[in-house]
């Protein structure tokens, strides 16, 4: 079994809510932050940044409503989580653009705030995310009506009776997974409730359908604004080739906003790369901040 990298956590305040920072590595190594992605939390890195090969200070947040940071127990605004980025950014990375590996919707919070601040980001690895598929016009009355019917209620997300049921059901959902990475996923991404069940540790009112439709080409004229390289990772079995798979024009359109963007694939994996291969990721991670100047 391999040797897990010992990591702290830090609770500061953000954006006036209680956010929860996970670190790995002494804090005079050079700065790395991970993002992590929709119902995830920091700790979901441990295994990428166990097969880091040089010295890191690898800085992870649990995004607002989900982790050990504070949840509102109500709706959440996407764009909170620009403010937030930038917020952190302020705070570790003040004097200095930084290095940033977003997984899925931490990819797409910190390729869109690039376009609105590149001087912050000296580069991004965007893992298996490329902004999703548009929504048609004449879907916005069902989804503003989904979103004030599903806001009647109190959303709750499934419940296992141990962290042992939470594990094999993280084994079930992704047979790459090795058991003593669900075990700890289970360990460390869940939370006990009163009754002493265990739910993902997400607030469960991420789970309401956005009332806003998805404009692709305000994203791509962010991603046109950004400066930094930017380098996608896709899974051969991810959402990236999910969407785009059967139309790589789609794809190139994308990925061609970038003025300085690559891509690089990872066979026999799925969408939570930093579980199903860490040790490719964490290999990936290097070599493109090699290529970084200034990184």
């Amino acid at each position: 079994m391999q040797t897990l990298t010992p990591f702290r956590c830090e609770r500061v305040v953000i954006n006036r809510l209680a956010y929860n920072v996970r670190h790995w590595g002494p804090d005079d190594a050079p700065l790395l932050l991970m993002l992590h992605g929709w119902m995830d939390s920091s700790a979901s890195f441990q295994f990428t940044v166990d097969a880091l090969r040089h010295a890191w200070h690898v800085v992870a947040p649990d995004w607002r409503g989900y982790g050990q940071s504070e949840w509102l127990n109500r709706r959440y605004w996407f764009a909170d989580y620009y403010a937030d980025l930038d917020a952190l950014l302020d705070r570790y990375s003040p004097g200095a653009p930084a290095r940033i590996v977003g997984h899925s919707m931490g990819g797409g919070v910190a390729s869109i705030y690039g376009g609105a601040r590149p001087d912050r980001i000296a580069g991004l690895l965007m893992v298996d995310f490329l902004g999703l598929q548009p929504n048609a016009i004449d879907e916005a009355p069902g989804r503003i009506r989904a979103w004030l019917d599903h806001a009647r209620g109190t959303p709750k997300l499934r419940a296992y009776a141990s962290r042992e049921q939470l594990a094999a059901r993280l084994l079930q959902f992704n047979p790459r997974l090795l058991p003593e990475r669900a075990a700890f996923l289970a360990t460390h991404c869940a939370t006990e409730l009163p009754d002493g069940q265990y739910v993902v540790a997400c607030d469960p009112w991420h789970k309401i359908p956005s009332p806003h439709l998805y404009r692709i080409e305000e994203v791509m004229a962010c991603w046109r604004a950004m400066t930094a390289p930017v380098l996608l990772v896709t899974a051969d079995e991810g959402y990236v080739q999910q969407r785009f798979g059967k139309s790589p024009d789609e794809l190139q359109r994308r990925m061609n906003c970038f003025a300085k963007g690559s891509v690089a694939r990872i066979d026999d994996c799925g969408h939570n790369v930093q579980h199903d291969r860490p040790e490719m990721l964490a290999g990936l991670i290097e070599s493109f901040f090699a290529t970084v100047p200034g990184c």
